[in-house]
């Protein structure tokens, strides 16, 4: 099956810049595409498995819903049933030896197996622990991660170590549509003709990447090039050095393409975007100095100012009052600056216990004291052994005998995760009456419980009139207070828009981790006209009024039956 030229895609320049130096120097680390449905993004990558020199052209797609085993490799069981013999079975990584890996949705896949995946990119070796197996092979692959960042941001650990990232959009012109559309029709009418058309240009490609590799160590970088790119690395603010490294490793891939015998700083300036684009900080200024209108790969004209801003977590932080109208700020709560309130204590009583939706005789938070069902280290374990047989002991301890006179199992999963999503209302209003104090307590508490049972939370501020990440979901940490205490209240309440992108999120993260079970905990006044009708957050989900005046408004409740969210009040504490 013919594949569509990669010099035959009209546009996308930088996309292809990013491409074509990964190819030439791979130490760079793999390239990372965010942009929407429909930019050629697979087809861009497809295309570029043909241009490695010297290689198997493998290109290999890793599943949404692949696991470790299928990712790493496994233990060869059909070997071991049918030559008892243990031997291993290469996985996606063995496959990819040579050639490119694909990872399509990479924003959705499991963090683990991104993470296993850039290690071993890193390296270049695969370690396969399976089963009192150990084996290691070399896996030297050009990994390609594509995401849609309307479907939730990847994880900002996991997004730097991509060497270079490229931000996409749908803003063609007309006569690209037009030039694209043209070139598609042709390759579907007859591929061997289109592609033969295009068989010198890809042939060239093939060539210069091949020199390119080849005259790698041959280029020379100066001391001012090198200080060149610690300050603008100092300047962009970035985490640790590994933007350094990349920046470094990519001029010196840009200069071999150019046939320069040194790095410049116009090298430096072209990749200067693709290098920070995922790893700038937000408060760092504007882009270094420079630009890309260097000698690039394809002789591209785009800008490094075309990149948009740089996320810093899975949630959006509008900067325009818009989603909250101005009646909302009662008072003058609306104009003050931003105020913190010292945590108060604050409990519900069994709080993280209410109107949980399982199965009968599958509570996951309530301890049960049964063997059957019991809660361990906040998972619930249904049973004592997994069905999966674990072959490296059987065969030890049948040892001379087939077929085994007894078997030996894996040992089983501890159960199901938990995950505590609580969303705290950080408005102006909530600093009456001590409200904003109260609920930090109760976030306490929630925190407090979750720790004695191991399990994870995440919590969401929304107020000042944006949504924002205050805790990343991470195991519930001992010592909470202090950064509880921090946490100020401000401006007015944009409600619905947090709601959305918080609904949006639960479903990325039950989409990774089909277990996971989600609480959803709602800490707000209501005091938003916004409605939230058509928006959901799962079945255990508890909204708790936080709302405290001689005249109440009521909203809370509202909301809470236009979420399906169980509806609790705020005990009044002294």
């Amino acid at each position: 099956m013919q594949q569509f030229p990669f010099s035959a895609v009209a546009g996308l320049e930088n996309f292809k810049k990013a491409l074509i130096l990964a190819a030439i120097n791979p130490a760079i680390g793999g390239v990372l595409i965010s942009g929407p449905r429909g930019c050629a993004k697979s087809t861009l990558a497809r295309g570029l498995a043909q241009l490695l020199p010297e290689q198997t052209h493998d290109f290999v797609t890793l599943p949404l819903g692949a696991s470790e085993e299928m990712l790493v490799g496994t233990l060869d069981l059909q070997s071991v049933l049918n030559e008892q013999q243990v031997k291993v079975k290469s996985g996606l990584l063995a496959k990819a030896h040579g050639g490119v890996l694909y990872v399509d949705e990479v924003n959705l896949l499991a963090d683990s197996l991104v993470d296993l995946l850039l290690d071993v990119a890193a390296s270049g070796i695969n370690h396969i622990e399976r089963d009192g197996i150990s084996h290691k092979h070399v896996a030297e692959f050009l990994l390609l991660g594509t995401m849609n960042p309307d479907e939730g941001e990847l994880r900002e650990q996991l997004k730097d170590r991509f060497g270079l990232m490229v931000e996409l959009d749908n803003q063609f012109t007309i006569e690209d549509r037009m030039e694209i559309v043209a070139r598609r029709e042709a390759f579907d009418i007859n591929s061997d003709d289109f592609c033969h058309e295009y068989q010198s240009q890809q042939q060239q490609l093939i060539t210069r990447i091949h020199s390119a590799r080849e005259s790698l160590n041959n280029i020379n970088c100066s001391i001012d090039i090198r200080r060149q790119i610690a300050q603008r690395c100092s300047d962009a603010n970035v985490d640790g050095l590994r933007a350094d490294l990349v920046w470094y490793r990519a001029a010196l891939a840009h200069a071999a393409w150019n046939e320069n015998k040194n790095i410049t700083e116009d090298d430096l300036d072209s990749v200067c975007d693709l290098v920070l684009a995922h790893r700038r900080k937000a408060d760092s200024g504007s882009s270094p100095p420079g630009n890309s209108s260097g000698n690039s790969p394809t002789n591209s004209s785009n800008s490094a100012t075309d990149s948009k801003p740089h996320h810093e977590s899975p949630f959006t932080r509008p900067s325009s009052p818009s989603l909250d109208s101005s009646n909302e700020k009662e008072g003058s709560w609306g104009s003050m600056a931003p105020q913190t309130q010292t945590t108060k204590a604050s409990r519900i009583s069994n709080l993280t216990h209410i109107s949980i939706h399982t199965e009968p005789n599958k509570s996951l938070l309530s301890g049960v004291g049964k063997q059957n069902g019991k809660t361990i280290g906040g998972r619930h374990a249904s049973q004592n052994k997994s069905t999966s047989a674990n072959w490296f002991h059987t065969l030890v301890r049948n040892a001379g005998s087939w077929p085994p006179k007894s078997l030996s199992y894996k040992k089983a999963q501890t159960g199901q995760a938990v995950l505590h999503f609580v969303m705290l209302d950080t408005s102006a209003s909530t600093l009456a009456h001590n409200s904003f104090a109260q609920a930090k307590g109760l976030v306490l508490n929630i925190s407090q419980q979750a720790y004695l049972k191991r399990e994870q939370v995440c919590i969401l501020g929304f107020g000042n009139d944006q949504v924002q990440e205050l805790l990343p979901k991470v195991r519930a940490p001992k010592r909470i207070t202090e950064f509880l205490d921090t946490i100020t209240a401000a401006g007015g309440t944009p409600f619905r828009n947090a709601l959305i992108q918080a609904e949006q999120y639960l479903k990325k993260l039950k989409r990774q981790i089909p277990n996971l079970f989600v609480r959803s905990y709602i800490l707000t006044d209501g005091r938003s006209n916004q409605s939230v009708a058509n928006i959901s957050l799962g079945k255990n989900a508890v909204l708790i009024d936080m709302e405290k005046s001689d005249v109440k408004r009521g909203r809370a409740q509202i909301m809470a039956q236009q979420l399906g969210a169980q509806y609790i009040v705020m005990p009044d504490t002294a």
